[in-house]
């Protein structure tokens, strides 16, 4: 809902994947004209990487959520800026255990940028990366704006 409010794309390159995509096959042929254009999922994420001046990557988690965003990144040179947060381990091989140098070796992520690799539950450690940081930053400006409104 938010994200269409305020025009923020949504992109699910995996939708076919699984049993939405067989509901989707059977919907087809019940009511023709659903279209899911997973192609236009992937030029509209590539696109925006490749116009943006600079990219930053927070990925939760990993599989393929991470894979297509980094995967963006490459087109671009490499995300700017890079945080991982999962609680995934290199040596099983998956993606989502894959550390940040690993992404850097493919141009995934700049290799002047500092990424970092948090081994931590997302859902737990997120909402205080948020509540310590951004949510701090909006926090200070709606304070320095009501002190300004209150010397006016």
């Amino acid at each position: 809902y938010w994200a269409y409010k305020n025009n923020i794309p949504v992109f699910c390159p995996s939708i076919t994947d699984g049993s939405i995509g067989d509901m989707i096959y059977f919907h087809s042929y019940k009511n023709p004209g659903l279209i899911v254009d997973i192609a236009a999922d992937i030029r509209g994420m590539n696109d925006q990487a490749l116009s943006a001046k600079k990219t930053g990557m927070i990925i939760l988690g990993g599989g393929l959520a991470k894979h297509h965003t980094c995967n963006a990144n490459l087109m671009r040179n490499g995300a700017d800026y890079s945080v991982f947060i999962n609680t995934a381990q290199e040596f099983d091989g998956s993606d989502a255990g894959a550390r940040p140098d690993e992404a850097i070796s493919w141009g995934k992520i700049k290799i002047n940028a500092k990424p970092v690799k948090l081994y931590a539950e997302a859902t737990l450690v997120f909402p205080l990366i948020v509540a310590s940081t951004f949510a701090r930053v909006v926090e200070e400006e709606k304070k320095k704006t009501q002190d300004q409104t209150k010397q006016e």
